[in-house]
């Protein structure tokens, strides 16, 4: 991981200089070797692992031992979400790279981004949300832009009813990566758009699949783009909800898919497929299925 002189560590702990060799003299933690020169060179491992021990138990002889005890550790949400804390793009960069290392792409984004992203968003006005939401939503388009073409002859139409910098956003940007790194033609309409102008898009894709995501559409808006696209896709047409974008409220046949990127791809493929997949939970559906018929 290379190695870094004592003002730049003292710096990424957020201490002085005196105070990191006063821990080295108390704890021998973290240890630098000595150039010719005799200057200090700490091993950057060694200031990660400290600096997110110290962020977790808030006091220096705990996050020592912690720090001994399991180094840097493996890529996590954790450790990208102290990159987010302190605004650092090369550290998350290095992070996803990491972590692309020993898990798929889509675990990446389910296990590690995602989850470090909402672990900021309680606080949706803070500068380190909105930092790690444009970070995230940037690495996500670059990611889609590099997907393999299509592979099947199914196409999935997205309706986003998301918002910016609302993390469902980034939630619809991961399914749509997903399906399409299965293989699916896919295409993400905003629910903001006319009706009346969506047809060419429809009429493109022709889609095997509507999915429902995000929470800023009421039931009469859903209910009208659902009538659109049915009018082009067919009473045959798969209706599904991600992430309760509908409401709870009695029977339906809509397809739930769940709240996690992977599976729901699993679950959606499934159903176009025609094999077995979960039942049908309970949602406001009905209500957009009477607009729409």
């Amino acid at each position: 991981m290379g190695v870094i002189r004592t003002n730049a560590a003292a710096a990424m702990l957020g201490v002085s200089a005196n105070t990191l060799r006063s821990w080295e003299r108390r704890f021998g933690f973290p240890e630098p070797r000595r150039t010719a020169g005799g200057h200090r060179q700490f091993d950057l491992g060694q200031i990660e692992a400290l600096r997110a021990a110290f962020e977790e138990t808030h006091n220096v002889s705990s996050a020592v031992a912690v720090a001994r005890e399991r180094g840097a550790g493996p890529a996590s949400d954790t450790r990208l979400r102290s990159a987010f804390n302190r605004f650092d793009e090369s550290e998350a960069s290095r992070i996803l790279e990491e972590s692309l290392s020993v898990r798929s792409l889509e675990r990446t984004v389910e296990e590690v981004l995602l989850p470090a992203v909402e672990t900021l968003a309680d606080d949706g006005s803070g500068p380190e949300y909105g930092f790690a939401w444009r970070w995230a939503a940037s690495w996500l388009s670059a990611t889609m832009r590099v997907s393999p073409a299509a592979t099947r002859d199914e196409g999935v139409v997205i309706f986003d009813a998301s918002t910016a910098c609302d993390i469902e956003s980034l939630y619809v940007q991961a399914l749509e990566l997903t399906l399409r790194r299965r293989g699916m033609r896919t295409l993400t309409i905003s629910v903001a758009l006319d009706p009346a102008r969506m047809a060419r898009a429809l009429h493109a894709v022709e889609p095997s699949a509507v999915v429902l995501a995000g929470h800023g559409a009421d039931l009469d808006a859903l209910g009208r783009l659902v009538f659109g696209a049915r009018r082009i896709g067919g009473d045959e047409l798969t209706i599904c909800d991600f992430r309760h974008a509908l409401p709870d409220s009695g029977a339906s046949t809509v397809t739930r898919l769940g709240d996690k990127p992977i599976a729901a791809v699993d679950h959606l493929i499934a159903a176009i497929d025609g094999r077995e997949v979960w039942p049908a939970a309970p949602t406001g559906m009905e209500s957009v299925e009477r607009l729409a018929g």
